[in-house]
């Protein structure tokens, strides 16, 4: 079992940032690649960016040059930072673990809203 735990969302201007956290815990030796999601009202869920075991990334292209997703080992924690923002990112913003051991998993955290407004 994995647990995710998000935070850093709230409420920011265009134009600013915000810095998002997931922090797993549990079966983390497991955990290969992890992702943000994110899902607006009346939409359905999006995937933002991908980073593998080795730290490969990936993003969708509406955030490309504005989101940076890291991803620290040692401290098992996600980060996406975002700048640049726009209302258009407004969401919950959901972390994403694929974890395997012998059986592929899927874990998700809890969502986090995420405001861009002026």
């Amino acid at each position: 079992q994995v647990q995710l735990v998000e935070s850093g969302g709230g409420l920011v201007q265009p134009g600013g940032s915000l810095r998002l956290s997931c922090a797993a815990s549990g079966s983390i030796a497991s955990i290969n690649a992890m992702s943000w999601y994110r899902q607006a009202p009346g939409k359905g869920r999006e995937l933002v960016a991908t980073i593998t075991d080795i730290g490969i990334t990936h993003y969708t292209d509406s955030v490309k040059g504005r989101f940076t997703f890291s991803r620290d080992n040692v401290n098992n924690t996600a980060t996406l930072q975002m700048n640049s923002l726009k209302p258009e990112d407004t969401a919950v913003y959901y972390c994403y673990a694929g974890a395997y051991d012998g059986t592929w998993h899927a874990y998700w955290g809890q969502g986090i809203q995420v405001t861009v407004s002026s």
